[in-house]
């Protein structure tokens, strides 16, 4: 093929049909055509073209400069006043800019383009200058420019380039779903219906990810698994570099939602070296130290955290993943009960608590704004404040049609008001959540469900996402029986014992049963004659000191005074020392025990339902 037929072939797959990948091809083997037949203005519009249609679409070191250098040198080949060379100037800037985390240069740009007879040009310039503002700093802005760059569209169709017309459409549905604008379903209905009549690959894609956005915050999670991997492929085929990522962000949505996000840790701890990810998007940072600290990996949850952290929340980049970001650090400071942290994102988030948690393009969402920011005023202990952001957030989302997200605050609503101490009013609240799961066809809120149970010399407590291995004594037993049986009250005396007669009351009994009795003399043996851990020396002391009273001369089994009140101390004393391994731990996990196991005579476990 000739320079000039590669060069139309590159300009039809690109501006009528949004085919990225093929595109792409053509515009290299057409610069590399023309560079050997030294002709300059199929040269220079190869280069051109071979920009894209977004900002950003080279990833790669590599290709990101041999992309730019070619402009560069195109730049050098046409008359400098001419709209050839500004749309050069506009591509060259609009890339700088974006990598830069800045607009001032594209937008005064902007103002020259508006002033181009070519109504390509001021197309152009529209774009990429929206592509520039997609942080939530510019919500007004972006729906000027997406006006504005439709009447342009319109006013060039004879040009041939209708793929014009549907990108400004696109753009303006982005903004719509970006400002929580009630009529964006309406808006991207009527793209949807004009995509039926005249396909556009690269619209298309993005419109498939924003479909996948709407099934998650429908609650229909499989079928929007199904849609994800569907719109991936398309990505692929249309050779959007942001396939895999937009993949990774709504599969994290989908498990979040699920109370799996646990699950993620591996592929996010992979994900977040991705060469295809943009330079301005920290997401999947924050995704992964929430992931870490739900597996119980805290040295990587606390690590990425700082990462994030290390030179102030403020200095990241506001991008169109910013406010996913924030709320990724919210969620992960109060995982690690780092209130520093907190107080930081919150005073940052503050002044976008109306808008919806978008990634990019509104690829996906977690619901409104307010909800991390009551989870951070809840971890800086203002729990007043928590109620006001978690209210509103079951509201926000309701009106977002986010039924996963209103039932994730609504949830966090009601912890806030047992600390309020609104104990009645959070039970009231958990029964409401139960409902709304049901009808999503979702489990019981995870994160009232605590579990404990022995995982070789180690226990393993989980509490919803949570989990944590921790050295443990009788107390981490006690816990375990109690746990087990979440509203009943055992006597201090069964737990003793070891007896499953749960409901049995006691009354002058041994201290210890005989096959107690063995089993604590069995494990003292068993510590005896090896170097142990602080837990261990601990077991050690109590367990010997538990003997030592249940026995008098000659090892014989001595009987209670008064049903039962050296099983109370006992059991007091063991659960202490187990709540204050499992704080150490893991702080969230050790305080829901903390207020949540009462100990006495008769002992138990009582999560708010």
């Amino acid at each position: 093929m000739t320079p000039e037929s590669l060069l139309a072939a590159g300009t039809r797959a690109l501006a009528r049909h949004g085919d990225l990948r093929t595109s792409r091809e053509h515009f290299a083997q057409a610069y590399e055509a023309a560079q050997r037949a030294g002709d300059v203005h199929t040269l220079v519009a190869a280069a051109l073209g071979a920009g894209g249609v977004w900002v950003h679409e080279h990833r790669t070191a590599a290709e990101a400069e041999l992309v730019r250098s070619r402009i560069k040198h195109a730049l050098t080949l046409v008359e400098p006043r001419s709209d050839l060379a500004l749309r050069l100037r506009l591509r060259l800037t609009a890339e700088s800019d974006y990598q830069a985390n800045e607009h001032a240069n594209i937008l005064e740009l902007l103002d020259e383009a508006r002033k181009a007879a070519d109504p390509v040009v001021r197309v152009e310039a529209l774009s990429l200058a929206h592509h520039c503002v997609l942080g939530p700093d510019h919500v007004d802005l972006r729906k000027e420019l997406a006006a504005e760059m439709i009447g342009e569209s319109l006013r060039e169709q004879h040009s041939g380039r209708r793929g014009d017309l549907m990108m400004a459409l696109l753009w303006q549905v982005v903004d719509h779903f970006l400002d929580a604008d009630p009529h964006a379903v309406r808006r991207l209905t009527d793209l949807q219906e004009r995509l039926k009549h005249e396909d556009h690959l690269a619209v298309r894609f993005v419109v498939s990810a924003v479909e996948v956005m709407l099934a998650i915050r429908d609650g229909r999670f499989d079928e929007a698994e199904q849609l994800a991997g569907a719109s991936a492929q398309l990505g692929a085929e249309a050779g959007d570099v942001d396939a895999t990522a937009w993949y990774g962000a709504q599969i994290c949505a989908i498990r979040w939602y699920q109370g799996r996000t646990a699950e993620l840790f591996p592929l996010l701890d992979h994900l977040v070296h991705s060469p295809t990810l943009s330079t301005v998007d920290n997401s999947f940072f924050s995704a992964l130290a929430v992931a870490a600290a739900l597996s119980g990996d805290r040295r990587k949850a606390q690590g990425a955290l700082a990462m994030l952290c290390r030179r102030g929340l403020g200095a990241l980049p506001r991008s169109s993943t910013w406010l996913v970001t924030m709320s990724g650090v919210a969620d992960a400071a109060h995982l690690l009960d780092d209130a520093e942290a907190a107080r930081e994102v919150y005073e940052i988030l503050l002044p976008f608590a109306r808008l919806p948690l978008m990634a990019s393009l509104a690829v996906t969402c977690f619901g409104s704004a307010r909800h991390p920011l009551g989870l951070a005023a809840l971890t800086f202990g203002d729990v007043e404040l928590a109620l006001t952001h978690l209210k509103a957030a079951i509201r926000d989302n309701q009106a977002l049609g986010h039924w996963p997200a209103a039932l994730s605050s609504r949830r966090k609503y009601a912890e806030a008001l047992e600390r309020a101490g609104e104990v009645d009013e959070a039970r009231r609240q958990l029964t409401t959540c139960a409902q709304e799961a049901a009808a999503l066809g979702m489990s019981t809120p995870p994160d009232v469900d605590l579990a404990v149970r022995r995982e070789g010399r180690k226990w393993l407590v989980r509490l919803g996402g949570r989990s944590v291995l921790v050295d443990g004594g009788i107390g981490m037993a006690h816990l375990a029986v109690l746990a087990a049986n979440p509203g009943r009250e055992i006597d201090a005396a069964e737990l003793v014992a070891g007896t499953n007669a749960l409901t049995e009351e006691v009354t002058a009994q041994d201290q210890l049963d005989p096959e107690a009795l063995r089993q604590y003399r069995s494990r003292l043996a068993g510590l005896r004659g090896r170097d142990l851990t602080d837990a261990e020396q601990a077991e050690h002391d109590w367990l010997a000191g538990e003997i030592a009273a249940a026995t008098g001369l000659g090892g014989r089994s001595r009987s209670f005074s008064d049903s039962g009140e050296r099983a109370r101390i006992a059991v007091g004393k063991a659960i202490r020392r187990a709540v204050s391994a499992l704080s150490a731990a893991d702080p969230v996990i050790g305080e829901h025990v903390r207020d949540h196991v009462r100990t006495g005579r008769r002992c138990s476990y009582t999560p708010i339902r």
